[in-house]
């Protein structure tokens, strides 16, 4: 069995830090307006997947609702950050 905290797979497989694999976690399950998935159910669904890159969380999110892996409702796309250098 594996001993590894959901968090920590994230982390590992993405070379980020665990804070950041802890947010983006959150992020997934936030995404979703009233049942949230589990933490493993994420990984689990993310594992069977060929990221090159840690993709948004909104990105799984939908990923996960259209495959039937978690057929809740999503929250609507968060938009997307506007870089200050941008804004001129």
């Amino acid at each position: 069995m594996n001993k590894n905290k959901p968090f920590e797979m994230i982390a590992s497989r993405f070379q980020i830090s665990k804070e950041s694999a802890k947010y983006f976690l959150g992020r997934v399950q936030k995404s979703f307006k009233t049942e949230k998935p589990p933490h493993q159910l994420i990984i689990d669904f993310m594992s069977g997947q060929t990221f090159e890159s840690l993709p948004k969380p909104y990105q799984v999110a939908k990923m996960m609702n259209e495959g039937g892996i978690w057929a809740y409702p999503l929250n609507a796309e968060p938009p997307e950050p506007v870089d200050e250098w941008d804004v001129a």
